[in-house]
């Protein structure tokens, strides 16, 4: 009979799954740039990818800890909200509703990415693992910070350039 699955179990697969989500949003960050109109978003998009490499060293501190490989585990949802990204770049790309269309991918995918790492901290907290619950601390932190960041572009700019 197989061995009955644990939190930290499902704490390590879902590790994996963040893992592998930032990898493809590191692939992803840089065509988003591409496609921004506004300097301010191109900017942003560049210095998300800083971060994002940051995330993925601070994810491999965190495999370290917990005594196992880094390694990725295919997410589906991050792929998926990756692709309606592409989309909007290929179906407005040029027009004044880019910008508003980019923000509103990115911040799918910056909630998804709270979503993940809150649940990762508390199970952290609740096993135990007070070290690896700070490190994914300080990205769900980033991750807000820049989801607020993208909030403010798409209020003060892209959304009115976009209804024009």
């Amino acid at each position: 009979m197989p061995k009955e699955k644990t939190l930290d179990d499902l704490f390590y697969d879902t590790l994996k799954d963040i893992y592998y989500a930032e990898k493809q949003i590191l692939r992803a960050l840089p065509k988003m740039a591409r496609a921004a109109q506004s300097e301010e978003l191109k900017a942003g998009f560049t210095k998300h990818k800083e971060q994002t490499e940051g995330h993925v060293d601070r994810l491999q501190q965190v495999f370290e800890l917990i005594g196992k490989r880094a390694q990725g585990k295919t997410c589906e949802a991050i792929q998926g909200i990756i692709a309606e990204g592409e989309e909007i770049i290929e179906e407005f790309k040029g027009s004044p509703a880019i910008d508003a269309g980019l923000i509103s991918s990115a911040q799918a995918v910056e909630h998804y990415e709270m979503a993940r790492y809150g649940t990762l901290k508390t199970w952290a907290q609740t096993l135990g693992k007070k070290d690896v619950a700070t490190l994914l601390d300080q990205t769900l932190q980033e991750e807000a910070d820049t989801d607020k960041t993208l909030s403010k572009l798409a209020t003060t700019a892209a959304n009115q350039k976009a209804a024009a």
